[in-house]
């Protein structure tokens, strides 16, 4: 299924939210496509960093805010680009500029970890040595927040080139469903940092959002909408 809309306009300019899409393109217009596979090596995210394993591209420390602007190939930037368009905006509106941004780093910052902690705990060293890259734990931990803050929005999507609106509790609990069911059948067949996409960091993620979401809205900071 392809998203293409919520159908909730914005209800100011979403200037985090657009910035961090250009700085996302721009780093794989400007960086990535120039220097290939060294930029990746360089700046992605390598979990055996974390016990001291490997001594690989730049410290983890570093090396977790790099990846989240690194992306490997048209297909992955340009689909994490599009659910940040359109499910940032909104989350950018109820949490205010600075809110957003701090949400969508710690965010990413939780998903990193969280794949890190599978890889090393169950992972082989292989596994380890893998590059983590991409804003996708970052935006899960946007679209966690979104449930909460919009869960009855009609999300608009192509179904087999058909366009039809699905209620966002069951287009983003279905998202989630399937990254917690894939994260566990890599951890069950001993793959969990090898498959070449981080579940682990979407559940990680998108748990964290959820979470700060439903806090924030319990503690009166911020309201959820009804549609």
């Amino acid at each position: 299924m392809i998203p293409y809309s919520d159908g909730i306009p914005a209800r100011r300019f979403p200037i985090v939210n657009t910035a961090l899409i250009v700085a996302n393109f721009a780093v794989w217009l400007f960086y990535e496509l120039l220097n290939g596979d060294e930029a990746v090596n360089r700046a992605s995210f390598y979990p055996c960093n974390v016990d001291h394993a490997c001594h690989i591209g730049v410290p983890w420390g570093v090396g977790w805010i790099t990846a989240m602007f690194m992306h490997a190939s048209w297909d992955h930037i340009l689909g994490n680009m599009l659910f940040l368009f359109i499910f940032g905006k909104n989350v950018e509106d109820a949490f205010g500029h600075l809110g957003y941004l701090v949400l969508y780093f710690a965010g990413g910052f939780v998903a990193t970890m969280t794949q890190t902690a599978m890889t090393l705990g169950f992972g082989s060293a292989s596994d380890a040595q893998v590059p983590t890259l991409g804003a996708s734990g970052a935006i899960a931990a946007v679209l966690g927040a979104y449930l909460v803050l919009y869960p009855n929005s009609r999300i608009l999507t192509f179904v087999l080139w058909i366009p039809i609106g699905i209620p966002a509790w069951v287009f983003l609990g279905g998202w989630f469903l399937y990254q917690f069911f894939e994260s566990n059948y890599s951890l069950v067949h001993g793959n969990s940092g090898g498959s070449g996409i981080a579940f682990f960091a979407h559940v990680g993620g998108f748990v964290f959002g959820f979470l700060v979401a439903r806090v924030l809205v319990g503690t009166g900071r911020i309201a959820a909408q009804q549609a």
